[in-house]
Formats: C-alpha cells, sequence, structure tokens
C-alpha cells in the first residue's frame, strides 16, 4: 500500500467511531477490513487507534450515553491552525462545535457545524499526522457529504479550508462537487435536498474501500451488522451502505 506521511490542507486527515460497545466494534471491523486495534490506556482516555498492515487508518472512543449522541464515524479535515479554522468557520456561516483541544503532543482537534448543519472536525496534527494510507482496500477510500445547503456549503468549505473546487454535476437530477479533480479528487459534496428528509442536518459520510462489495456486505450480516443500501454498479464503482453492530452507518466502494 502507498504511504502517506500527511495530508493536504484542507483534506480529511482522519476518522474516528463514536461507539457504545469498544470490544464488539473492534472485534467487527477486524474480521471485515482486517484492522488490528491497539488501546491508548487512561492517558489518553481509552481512545483506540485501528490500524491496517501496521499501518494508522483510523480511531475510536467509547459512547458512554451522557452526550445523547448516537454511534457513528466522524471526518477531521487537516488544518495547519485549528484556531484559525474554527475563527474562520464563525466568520463565514458555521457555529463552534466544540473549541480547539490540544491532546498532550498528539494534536490538536476541534468540531465546527457547517451551514448545511453538518457537523465536520479539524485536526491540527502534532506527532499524529492522520491515516497513513488510504484508497486501498480495508482502508478509507471517499469522504461525502450530503446537505440540502449546496450552495452555502461548498462556500463554506472553499473558504473555510482552502478547497480547491470543482463541479462534476450541476444539474437539476445532480449537482456535485469535488475538492480536487478527477483521479486527484479527495471528498465531495452533494446537493441532496431531493431526498434529506425536510430539516434534517447534512451527514459527512465515510466510504471504506474493498475488493468486492456483495462478499463484504455479506461479512457485515454474519457478523450482526445490517445492509442499508445493497452493493450497485455506478458511474463511480459498486457502491453500498451498511450499519455496524451498534448502528454506525458507514459506506463501501469497490473499484
Amino acid at each position: 500500500m502507498p504511504r502517506r506521511e500527511s495530508a493536504p490542507v484542507g483534506a480529511p486527515c482522519w476518522i474516528d467511531l463514536f461507539t457504545s460497545d469498544p470490544d464488539k466494534t473492534c472485534a467487527f471491523y477486524g474480521e471485515v477490513f482486517g484492522w488490528t486495534w491497539e488501546s491508548g490506556g487512561e492517558e489518553y482516555g481509552g481512545y483506540i487507534t485501528f490500524s491496517k498492515d501496521g499501518v494508522p487508518v483510523a480511531g475510536a472512543m467509547r459512547n458512554d450515553g451522557s452526550s445523547g449522541a448516537p454511534d457513528g464515524w466522524s471526518i477531521y479535515l487537516a488544518s495547519n491552525d485549528a484556531q484559525a479554522s474554527v475563527d474562520a468557520a464563525a466568520a463565514h456561516g458555521g457555529q463552534v462545535d466544540l473549541p480547539p483541544m490540544p491532546i498532550l503532543d498528539v494534536g490538536t482537534m476541534a468540531f465546527v457545524i457547517d451551514p448545511g448543519q453538518g457537523r465536520i472536525g479539524i485536526w491540527q496534527p502534532g506527532t499524529h499526522k492522520g491515516f497513513g494510507v488510504h484508497a486501498e482496500p480495508g482502508t478509507p477510500t471517499w469522504f461525502e457529504l450530503h446537505t440540502a445547503a449546496y450552495d452555502a456549503s461548498v462556500a463554506f468549505y472553499r473558504d473555510v479550508f482552502g478547497w480547491d473546487t470543482h463541479t462534476v454535476g450541476d444539474s437539476p437530477e445532480f449537482r456535485y462537487t469535488t475538492l480536487g479533480e478527477g483521479d486527484d479528487g479527495l471528498a465531495g459534496i452533494m446537493d441532496a435536498a431531493s431526498f434529506l428528509p425536510k430539516g434534517s442536518p447534512a451527514v459527512w459520510h465515510v466510504y471504506f474501500g474493498t475488493d468486492d462489495a456483495d462478499k463484504t456486505l455479506a461479512t457485515i450480516v454474519d457478523l450482526g451488522g445490517a445492509v442499508v443500501q445493497a452493493a450497485e454498479d455506478t458511474p463511480y464503482g459498486r457502491l453500498a451502505t451498511a450499519t455496524d453492530p451498534t448502528g454506525a452507518v458507514f459506506r463501501l466502494v469497490q473499484g
């Protein structure tokens, strides 16, 4: 697998899972994607780091229910200055969900809410640079925002995180913008106004690579997960949506 030492500024650089059952979660993703895992211990609040062939690819933390938030994946965008990114988000129609919080020498994290009410993380790396491999089977491969506030969201990610935006589709049936272009694309924003329930917040989705989406879905079901959307062929690969055993949603992309 090609290694990545660091992510470009503004690009997705890390993902982690809020889970009510860390033990079950570790066993599940270990079987589905071949991940190994290690806990940081009490010093890091029991934070778990997943690796693929020895390379960090994701994290997980316990959801004890006190926040009221459901289990789910979060995506972080790389920043050279978390405070500046938070300030820019507030100045461009966003809201501050979590002010910058240093985590020892590992890095600084923050969360903001975009104009469509989508929650996105910010990561200013210290010793932890983010996932070291991507766009391979068993690793994070694509990141996509579904939002009813499409125009405002495209402007927000361009102005706050410096996205080099490219329009892929601009018809009533399909409006889509990417960070980067073509094979160099790193994330996307989809106009979801036609299918998001009215008043629903925007949602970021993480796609994991697979050699065989149908086989992976079968494994997911065998291990207590569920199929939300069966695999189907698209111009962008064979795509599917599933949940893990505690209900966290993720997507698959083959090809």
